[in-house]
């Protein structure tokens, strides 16, 4: 685990470096801000300081996969950034949109990574979408049932169904934004995590075309269930996704 944390540490802040260096901020007293080499590089290592402090709390250890303590690794340092975004001035909206558009850099770049065998083994979206999904419940997102992930696969048709009822990351952020009394922290990582896998459906099949997702339900909203659908024919009218609660706009 201490080369994946090393390994980590250094994509976040490679592509923070990369993100911040071509994007305006907007500061808490409204006004529009651009960080050069100097601020960006005093973010980077107050994150790192805010991540260490925080991974204790973590309980990696306590889970039952490496998979599990992998994603809530990424889960510390989302936070960490979203905190240290905040305590360098940066207004908290913008904050939540720092880190939504670095942890999709990332993780778009991962999910084509995952895809891509399947992709080049077939051109049906059904199949795509399936074949990566159950290679992700392998690992990282292995079933093993709480505190590790739970979750309950089914398949209708050209769909695959994952209802997860526990997700180790979205726990220990919610632990963590009540111990600390810091609601922020839960709302940074609904924007940015639960906001992924719309976009990251699509990724996976490849197709050109939008809809493969649909989700009504979500944990950190307080839902007791994340019903996610994963929709392998994206045309169909019936799960146009326009009740999503978390669903991103179109851009």
């Amino acid at each position: 685990m201490w080369l994946a944390r090393k390994l980590i540490g250094r994509i976040v802040a490679r592509a923070a470096r990369r993100s911040l260096a071509i994007r305006g901020l907007r500061d808490t007293e409204g006004c529009e801000i651009r960080w050069l080499t100097p601020e960006i590089e005093a973010f980077v290592v107050a994150m790192t300081a805010e991540a260490v402090r925080l991974r204790p709390h973590a309980q990696q250890a306590e889970l039952p996969t490496f998979g599990s303590q992998l994603m809530v690794e990424m889960a510390i340092w989302t936070i960490a950034a979203d905190r240290s975004l905040r305590a360098c001035g940066i207004a908290p909206e913008t904050a939540r949109q720092v880190v939504a558009d670095l942890g999709w850099d990332i993780y778009r770049r991962m999910l084509a990574l995952s895809a891509l065998p399947v992709r080049l083994l077939t051109r049906d979206s059904g199949r795509r979408l399936r074949w990566t999904i159950r290679a992700l419940l392998v690992f990282p997102f292995a079933p093993s049932g709480a505190p590790g992930y739970a979750v309950r696969v089914s398949r209708d048709g050209d769909d695959l169904f994952t209802h997860f009822t526990h997700c180790p990351p979205q726990s220990f952020v919610r632990r963590i934004a009540r111990a600390e009394d810091d609601p922020e922290l839960l709302e940074s990582f609904r924007q940015s995590w639960c906001r992924y896998d719309w976009p990251g459906a699509d990724v996976i099949v490849g197709d050109g075309q939008r809809g493969h997702y649909r989700r009504r339900r979500t944990l950190s909203h307080g839902d007791p269930v994340c019903d996610m659908c994963w929709i392998g024919n994206a045309s169909r009218d019936a799960i146009s996704g326009k009740e999503d609660r978390d669903e991103p706009a179109a851009s």
